[in-house]
């Protein structure tokens, strides 16, 4: 049996590492075929290094990351804790990245708070967490764009909770110079945590609704998949 080793960011809001593991059990109800394991990089255990030590055939294994972004932990940490554990063979399959399904969720996240694509008035905040290397921004930006397609939206635009600007206050000020009566909040983020807790706080103050996280959906969980197969797929091809 392969391994698919779902591996998180790891956070001290036990939140965040519930949401791994409903995450990986969606897995394990979909691919019974599949060894699904969970591995954190830090703050949470089992970390991915004594995941991966423990694996009989480490080059049956996918290491798959729970993670948005391919910033520094998709690209510099999993790899080095593939190479501290001596896990030669072990594959990495890509990041989730702004996969289209994973904006279908965000649409779900606005309508269980009563956003209609309809709304002329509406300007829509999508918050991330932002990094520290311009590209990946860039890339993060597309989902607002993707997002407000086929809306009648005042505005859709991309705020980040940390690092690079707009702020999620300066987006919020740059909808409504666009017109938007109303704002809300859509989080980019997969979980509940510490960070989009403080979001949730400047929503209250402003009064401003905001959406639950991505969480552990069915389809982020086929966005995951399709990224095991790739990987799988790529090295058949090597």
């Amino acid at each position: 049996m392969n391994t698919l080793v779902l591996t998180a960011h790891g956070s001290k809001d036990p939140r965040s590492a519930a949401n791994a593991r409903a995450v990986a059990s969606r897995l394990v109800r979909m691919r019974q075929d599949l060894d699904v394991r969970i591995a954190f990089l830090e703050r949470n255990s089992p970390n991915l290094v004594d995941v991966l030590a423990s694996l009989p055939d480490a080059r049956r294994a996918v290491v798959s990351p729970l993670l948005l972004a391919s910033a520094y932990h998709a690209r510099l940490d999993i790899p080095k804790q593939i190479a501290e554990a001596g896990a030669y063979g072990v594959r990495q399959a890509d990041v989730l990245g702004e996969d289209d399904r994973l904006v279908s969720i965000l649409r779900w996240r606005l309508a269980e708070v009563g956003v209609s694509g309809r709304d002329r008035g509406l300007g829509v905040l999508v918050v991330a967490i932002g990094s520290s290397d311009g590209a990946v921004n860039a890339r993060t930006a597309t989902v607002a764009a993707k997002f407000a397609k086929g809306t009648r939206w005042a505005g859709a635009t991309m705020a980040f909770a940390t690092g690079p600007q707009p702020s999620v206050a300066e987006a919020a000020d740059r909808l409504g110079r666009l017109g938007a009566r109303r704002l809300v909040i859509a989080p980019w983020f997969l979980a509940p945590g510490r960070l989009l807790d403080r979001v949730q706080g400047y929503a209250r103050q402003a009064g401003i609704a905001m959406a639950a996280p991505l969480g552990a959906h069915r389809l982020m969980v086929e966005t995951l998949l399709d990224r095991y197969d790739q990987a799988i797929a790529g090295q058949a091809a090597a």
